[in-house]
């Protein structure tokens, strides 16, 4: 049975990536979308914690939420997939259930 886990709390103001990252199982889906995004960004204090997860889970970000926080696509993590709502929509279709990390 696959899960799509979705955060969108900032990693800076909440521990939701945190505990997400260290619950899931290889294999797992994560998208980060609303502030959520933040962590998907090079430069930041969780970017080496998000690069280690690259090992074991795959890792995606919703692009409208990039943009709407200012953010460019080229200051996403290498190994984390942008992903408009289209392909957000594709990913829970492929899941068998959606576990959302407050």
């Amino acid at each position: 049975m696959s899960t799509l886990h979705t955060v969108n709390k900032s990693p800076f103001e909440k521990s939701s990536l945190d505990a997400c990252l260290t619950h899931v199982s290889g294999g797992a889906n994560v998208l980060l979308l609303e502030d959520g995004v933040y962590a998907a960004t090079q430069g930041t204090a969780v970017e080496q914690r998000v690069k280690e997860a690259l090992d074991s889970v795959k890792l995606f970000v919703l692009g409208p939420d990039l943009l709407a926080r200012g953010l460019a696509e080229a200051r996403v993590i290498d190994g984390i997939n942008v992903v408009d709502y289209a392909g957000f929509v594709d990913l829970a279709a492929e899941n068998d259930k959606v576990q959302a990390w407050l």
